[in-house]
C-alpha cells in the first residue's frame, strides 16, 4: 500500500505530461474572415482618376494696341456680364494708319458677326433636341409606371434629357462670348475713325461677356499691349464637367448616358455625373512606372446640383467610377477576395458548423471589388475572406 500511495505523485506527473502533450498537439481551429453572400445589383465599373473643368472658359485678349491701365480685378473675383470693367485701354501716339490693316479690323468685325449668327443657329438646334429630349423622357415616365420599357432606356431617356439642357447652356455661352467679340472688333475698328484726331477717342473699355468669377490674371500691371495680348481667363465655376482619361481597352465599353461616381473628391458624399462624350482620339500617356499607355478622354455632366459641391473648382482631381454595365436585382453576389482559382475552375471556402467546405462555383462579372455569383452557392452562405494555405477541406475554423 505505502509502494502505491508513494507511485500516485509520479502518476500525476506523467497524466498531467501526457495531457500537455495531447492538449499541444490537437489541432487547434484556424482564425478566418467570413463575408456573406448577398443578392442584389452588381456595378461593373470602369475606375480612372480624373479632375474637373468649367465646360466653357474665356480667355480676354486686348483688341487693338494701346496702353493697358492696371487690372484692378484678381483671381476669384465675381464679375457680372455687361457691368464688370475688366480693363481699360487707353490710346497711343499716333500711328501710321495704312488701307490693309482697316480692311483687317473690317474682315474682323464681319467675322465676329458670323460666328454671332452661327452661335444663334446653334442655340436654336440646341433647343429643339431639348425639347424633343423632353418629350421623350415624359413618355418614359409614363410607360416605366406601366412597365412598357425597362428601367435601363428609362435612365437613358432621362439622362439625354439632362446632356441636352447642358447643351442648351453651352449654346447660350457661346452667343454670349460672339456678342463680346462683336463689339471689341467694333470698338477696335472704331479706333481707324480718321474724322477725329487720335487723342480725342475714348479708350477702348472691355466688359465681361459672361457672369461668374476670374479665373486668372495673366497681365496686371499697366503696360503696352499688342493686340491679341491675353489679359484675363474668367469662366463659371458652378458649371463644372469632370474629364477622365482611361485606357483605351476601357473606353471601348464606355457610352454616352453611362452613369459615373465621384468619390475622394473632398467633400462628404459622392457626386453623380452622367457620360456626354467618349473622345474619338486617344493620346499617349506614360505612367508613374514608365509605361506608355493610350489613354482616351471621358467627359461627364454632373447631375448634383452645386450647393452640393460649392468648394469644387476648376482642375480639382478627383477619382470616378464609370458604370458600363449592371446586373440584376436577383443576382447573388461575394465579395472577390473570397474566390480562388484551381486550373479552370473557380472555387470558395464555406464555413459550415465551424468546418471549411470547399465548393465550385460559377463566376459571372466582377467589378474588382465583387464578383457576380451565377451557382455553387445560396444567399446567406457564409464564405472565408482570402483563404491562406492554412485552409484545407474539412479544416476547423472560427471567425475572427
Amino acid at each position: 500500500m505505502k509502494k502505491i500511495l508513494s507511485k500516485i505523485p509520479w502518476i500525476v506527473i506523467v497524466v498531467g505530461l501526457v495531457a500537455l502533450l495531447v492538449y499541444g498537439f490537437w489541432p487547434q481551429p484556424v482564425e478566418v474572415d467570413i463575408v456573406e453572400v448577398n443578392q442584389g445589383s452588381l456595378d461593373v465599373t470602369v475606375n480612372d482618376d480624373g479632375e474637373t473643368r468649367i465646360r466653357e472658359k474665356y480667355v480676354i485678349s486686348a483688341p487693338v494696341n494701346g496702353k493697358m491701365l492696371r487690372i484692378q480685378l484678381h483671381a476669384g473675383d465675381r464679375i457680372e456680364q455687361g457691368v464688370t470693367e475688366l480693363a481699360r485701354i487707353e490710346p497711343i501716339d499716333p500711328e501710321l494708319l495704312d488701307a490693309r490693316t482697316e480692311a483687317e479690323y473690317e474682315a474682323r468685325v464681319r467675322a465676329s458677326e458670323a460666328a454671332l449668327d452661327q452661335a444663334k443657329a446653334e442655340v436654336s438646334r440646341a433647343k429643339e433636341a431639348l425639347e424633343l429630349a423632353e418629350h421623350n423622357y415624359e413618355r418614359a415616365k409614363k410607360l416605366i409606371d406601366s412597365r412598357a420599357i425597362s428601367r435601363s432606356e428609362f435612365d437613358a431617356a432621362e439622362h439625354r434629357q439632362h446632356i441636352a439642357n447642358a447643351d442648351v447652356n453651352s449654346a447660350e455661352f457661346a452667343v454670349k462670348v460672339a456678342k463680346f467679340q462683336l463689339e471689341t472688333a467694333k470698338a477696335a475698328l472704331a479706333r481707324f475713325d480718321t474724322s477725329s484726331d487720335q487723342s480725342s477717342r475714348e479708350p477702348v473699355r472691355l466688359v465681361s461677356p459672361i457672369d461668374g468669377q476670374v479665373l486668372w490674371v495673366f497681365r496686371e500691371d499697366a503696360s503696352v499691349v499688342a493686340p491679341g495680348t491675353p489679359l484675363l481667363k474668367l469662366g463659371d465655376p458652378l458649371d463644372l464637367e469632370i474629364e477622365i482619361d482611361v485606357l483605351s481597352t476601357d473606353a471601348v465599353r464606355v457610352e454616352p448616358g453611362d452613369i459615373v461616381y465621384i468619390e475622394h473628391w473632398g467633400g462628404p458624399n459622392p457626386l453623380e455625373a452622367v457620360v456626354r462624350l467618349v473622345e474619338p482620339s486617344a493620346f499617349l500617356k506614360v505612367s508613374a512606372l514608365g509605361v506608355e499607355e493610350k489613354r482616351v478622354n471621358v467627359i461627364a455632366d454632373l447631375i448634383d446640383p452645386p450647393r452640393d459641391r460649392e468648394t469644387l473648382g476648376d482642375g480639382f482631381r478627383i477619382e470616378a467610377r464609370i458604370v458600363v454595365s449592371s446586373t440584376s436585382d436577383a443576382s447573388l453576389k461575394v465579395a472577390s477576395g473570397a474566390l480562388f482559382r484551381d486550373g479552370s475552375a473557380w472555387f470558395v471556402y464555406r464555413m459550415v458548423d465551424g468546418i471549411a467546405q470547399q465548393c465550385e462555383v460559377k463566376r459571372g462579372q466582377t467589378n474588382g471589388l465583387e464578383t457576380e455569383i451565377k451557382s455553387g452557392l445560396s444567399a446567406g452562405d457564409r464564405v472565408i475572406l482570402h483563404p491562406t494555405d492554412k485552409i484545407q477541406n474539412g479544416v476547423t475554423v472560427k471567425q475572427n
